[in-house]
C-alpha cells in the first residue's frame, strides 16, 4: 500500500465523524461534503509522515475550511430581514436511516440549525467543535486565530444564544399527536383548534427564496400563525407526514405532484413552539425525496 492509499483509508474511516463536524457547522449536507472534498485534496497533498494525530489534523483542516465558507456566506449574504433556512434531512415518518442517524446525532432540528445559522462563525466552529465534539481549546484556537481563553469565550457566547433554541419533546409519538392535530385543524379550517395545539409565543420561518420572495416571512404568535394556516389549508390536504431532522414535519405537494413546501415542527410542552418552511423550489429540488415520493 502506497502513502495516497494509506491516507485514503485513513481518511475514509474518519469520514462520517467528519460529515457530522461539517454538517453542524454549516446545516447543509451539499455544503459539508464540500467541505470534506476540499479537505481530502488538502490531505492528498500534504506530508502526512510528521502527523502524530491524524484525526485532530483533519479535524482542524475541516474547520477551518468551513470557517472559511461560513465567512463566504456572511459576505454573500445581504444584511436584510430576509429569512433563510438551512437544508433539511428528510426521512420518512418511520425512521431515519442509520446513516442520518449519526449526522443528526442527539438533537440538531431545524429550529437549532437556525440559532447555530445566526452565530458568528468564529462562534459557531467554537460551540460545535467543544461542545458537541469535546475538541480541547487549544485545538480549537489557531483554527479560529484567537487564543485558548478567546476561544472558551467564543464558544460561551454561543453557548448562551444556543440554550434558547427550543429543544423537542422526548417522546415522539406524543409530538406526532400535536402535529397531527395541527393539521387535521388546518385542513378542516378550524380556528380554535389550531389555537389549542399552538404555543403563544411560535414562531413561523418560511424561506421561499429567490423564486418566491412572497413566501419568506417570519411570523410571531398563535393569532397570526392560526390565521396564516388556514390561508394555506389546500396544501395541509396534501400533506404527506415525514421525520425533518429527526422531528414530526411534512412535505406539502404542489396540483403538478411536486413538493411545495418541507415543514419541521418543534413540539415542546405539548403545544407547537415553531414551525420552519422551507418552500424554496430550487433547494427543494436538490432534496432526496425519493424514500417518501408520493
Amino acid at each position: 500500500m502506497n502513502d495516497q492509499d494509506w491516507l485514503a483509508q485513513r481518511f475514509e474511516a474518519n469520514r462520517a465523524y467528519l460529515r457530522g463536524i461539517a454538517f453542524r457547522m454549516l446545516g447543509s449536507l451539499t455544503e459539508a461534503d464540500d467541505a470534506l472534498q476540499d479537505s481530502w485534496i488538502r490531505l492528498s497533498r500534504t506530508d502526512a509522515s510528521d502527523v502524530g494525530n491524524l484525526r485532530a489534523w483533519l479535524t482542524t483542516v475541516v474547520g477551518r475550511v468551513c470557517l472559511n465558507m461560513l465567512r463566504a456566506r456572511k459576505t454573500r449574504r445581504e444584511a436584510s430581514l430576509e429569512t433563510h433556512l438551512p437544508d433539511p434531512i428528510v426521512s420518512p415518518k418511520e425512521g431515519i436511516d442509520p446513516e442520518h442517524e449519526a449526522l443528526l446525532g442527539d438533537a440538531v432540528g431545524l429550529a437549532m440549525l437556525v440559532v447555530l445559522d445566526a452565530l458568528a462563525p468564529a462562534e459557531r466552529i467554537a460551540f460545535v467543535l467543544h461542545d458537541v465534539f469535546a475538541v480541547p481549546f487549544d485545538e480549537i484556537a489557531p483554527i479560529v486565530g484567537r487564543t485558548p481563553a478567546a476561544a472558551r469565550q467564543l464558544a460561551s457566547r454561543a453557548r448562551r444564544r444556543v440554550q434558547g433554541a427550543p429543544v423537542p419533546d422526548v417522546d415522539l409519538d406524543g409530538q406526532w399527536a400535536v402535529v397531527d392535530a395541527f393539521l387535521a385543524a388546518a385542513r378542516a379550517g378550524d380556528f380554535e383548534r389550531l389555537l389549542a395545539v399552538l404555543d403563544p409565543d411560535v414562531v413561523v420561518r418560511s424561506d421561499g427564496g429567490l423564486a418566491r420572495p412572497d413566501l419568506v416571512s417570519l411570523v410571531r404568535g398563535a393569532q397570526a400563525v392560526a390565521e396564516q394556516a388556514m390561508s394555506f389549508r389546500q396544501f395541509a390536504e396534501t400533506a404527506t407526514r415525514v421525520l425533518v431532522n429527526g422531528i414530526p414535519g411534512g412535505i406539502a405537494w404542489a396540483p403538478d405532484g411536486s413538493p411545495f413546501s418541507v415543514l419541521a415542527m418543534t413540539v415542546k410542552g405539548g403545544r407547537i413552539v415553531a414551525i420552519d418552511v422551507l418552500a424554496d423550489p430550487d433547494r427543494l429540488g436538490q432534496l432526496d425525496l425519493t424514500v417518501v415520493a408520493r
